[in-house]
C-alpha cells in the first residue's frame, strides 16, 4: 500500500507543478546570439563589398586579431572620394565600404525581441547596421531584400555596447530612407551588415576619407523590456 501512495504522491506532484506554471517559463531567453567574431569561421559568414565595384578606391578587411582581451573581429580599411581615372561607372558618390553576411539557411525569428545590440570598439566614426528582411514591401518583380538602416555612432578606444531599438531602423534603398510608412517584419530576418561611409552619419562623429577601423566581440537580439 505503501509504494502505492508513493506513486500516487508523485503523479500529484507532477501534476501539480504542469498546473502552477509561470507566464515567464514561456518566454524566450532575455537576448540571443546572432553572431559572434571570436574565430576564423565566424569571419567566413560574411563578405565585403565597397566601391570599388563601382569604380571608387575605398578599401576594406575583415580579419581575427587579438589586441590583449581575446580574439575579436576588426572591419578596417580607407574611404576615398576618388574614382578610377577611365571609369565608366556613374555611381553617385564613392567613400563607402561594408561588410555583410551571408544569408542564413532559412530565417532568423526576432520578433520576441525589441532591440540590436552590438559591442564595438571603435574610431570615433558613425557606422550603419543594416538589417535584411524577406522582400514583402517591394513589388513582386523587385528581387532585392528589403533593407533597414540605422546609424551606430562608435566612440574611440574603448569598448562600447551599442542597443538600437528595432523601430530605429528606417526603410532605405540602395542607401536612401524610403519616404513612407513601412513596419519591419523582425520574424523574417535574412541577413544583417555594417558599413561605413566617408561622408553623412550623426554630428560631432569623425568623418571625411581616410582610415576606419572598428573591433568587434558579437552582435545580439535583446529584450529591453
Amino acid at each position: 500500500m505503501s509504494r502505492f501512495r508513493s506513486l500516487l504522491q508523485a503523479s500529484l506532484n507532477a501534476t501539480r507543478k504542469a498546473l502552477t506554471w509561470n507566464v515567464d517559463d514561456l518566454m524566450p531567453p532575455s537576448e540571443k546570439y546572432i553572431f559572434s567574431f571570436n574565430c576564423k569561421e565566424e569571419i567566413k559568414k560574411w563578405h565585403l563589398y565597397s566601391d570599388s565595384e563601382y569604380g571608387g578606391l575605398s578599401s576594406a578587411s575583415l580579419e581575427v586579431t587579438d589586441e590583449g582581451d581575446g580574439l575579436k573581429g576588426l572591419f578596417s580599411g580607407n574611404l576615398s572620394l576618388d574614382m578610377m581615372e577611365g571609369s565608366n561607372w556613374k555611381i553617385s558618390r564613392s567613400g563607402f565600404c561594408g561588410m555583410r553576411s551571408k544569408k542564413f539557411n532559412g530565417f532568423i525569428d526576432l520578433d520576441s525581441y525589441d532591440s540590436i545590440a552590438l559591442k564595438l570598439k571603435g574610431d570615433g566614426r558613425c557606422y550603419i547596421s543594416t538589417i535584411y528582411t524577406e522582400n514583402w514591401v517591394n513589388s513582386p518583380g523587385q528581387q532585392e531584400d528589403n533593407s533597414w538602416q540605422a546609424f551606430v555612432y562608435v566612440p574611440a578606444g574603448n569598448w562600447y555596447i551599442a542597443k538600437i531599438p528595432l523601430a530605429r531602423y528606417l526603410p532605405t534603398w540602395r542607401g536612401n530612407v524610403i519616404d513612407a510608412s513601412m513596419e519591419m517584419n523582425p520574424s523574417r530576418i535574412l541577413g544583417m551588415s555594417l558599413s561605413v561611409n566617408a561622408e553623412g552619419g550623426v554630428p560631432g562623429a569623425k568623418s571625411g576619407p581616410g582610415d576606419f577601423r572598428v573591433e568587434m566581440d558579437w552582435i545580439k537580439a535583446v529584450r529591453t523590456e
